[in-house]
């Protein structure tokens, strides 16, 4: 089943929350949704980036959402308790060590290279207020030191073209080839009549 980040009832527009005492508190079905739904994304997800946002403020947050959309990354803040038990029976469950302080989580459900890009890019440029914790990539935990070695791949599209270009060469010299064998061909016989004439 393919997920639609962009689809999700909760992630936008639906209201698990309850009004109580002291603020807003998500209600048990409410909870209940998150998780499943979370859990939906989790297993669907071909990475999943965690990072400490302690002290960022909300011009840098709505920055840092913008360009991971850009980059096709959903990009959410969710309770550690939520996290856990969403993670649990997913390839995610590795990251449950990370799941303390402020957590975010990244989820890239096309190409974790993109998405490693805008992160390793925003925490280096806010040290103090963002932190990437670690990461799953295709099944497998990823320390924030590979998190910048992925980012420091070219992009999908320069591999695809490095790729084509790579393909095209070859056809590229073939075509070259064949195209002087006809020359080659003629100038032989060139050859062998004003040989023959001068005979």
């Amino acid at each position: 089943m393919e997920c639609n980040p962009s689809a999700s009832g909760l992630w936008r527009g639906s209201n698990p929350y309850t009004k109580k005492k002291g603020g807003r508190r998500v209600n048990r079905e409410g909870k209940q949704q998150i998780i499943t739904e979370l859990h939906d994304k989790l297993k669907t997800a071909k990475a999943v980036f965690l990072a400490d946002f302690r002290g960022m403020d909300v011009e840098q947050a709505n920055a840092l959402r913008s360009e991971l959309r850009n980059a096709s990354v959903e990009y959410r803040v969710i309770k550690n308790t939520l996290l856990e038990l969403a993670s649990r029976e997913t390839d995610k469950q590795s990251l449950s060590s990370h799941y303390t302080g402020p957590t975010a989580v990244a989820l890239s459900y096309d190409d974790p290279v993109a998405a490693a890009k805008v992160l390793s890019k925003f925490a280096k440029g806010n040290q103090s207020v963002f932190k990437l914790k670690a990461g799953v990539l295709s099944g497998k935990a990823i320390s924030v030191s590979d998190i910048q070695s992925l980012a420091d791949l070219p992009s999908r599209e320069v591999l695809i073209a490095k790729l084509l270009g790579t393909m095209n060469a070859p056809v590229a010299s073939f075509v070259g080839t064949l195209a002087a064998v006809p020359g080659s061909f003629v100038r032989a016989l060139d050859a062998i009549r004003a040989q023959k004439q001068g005979n």
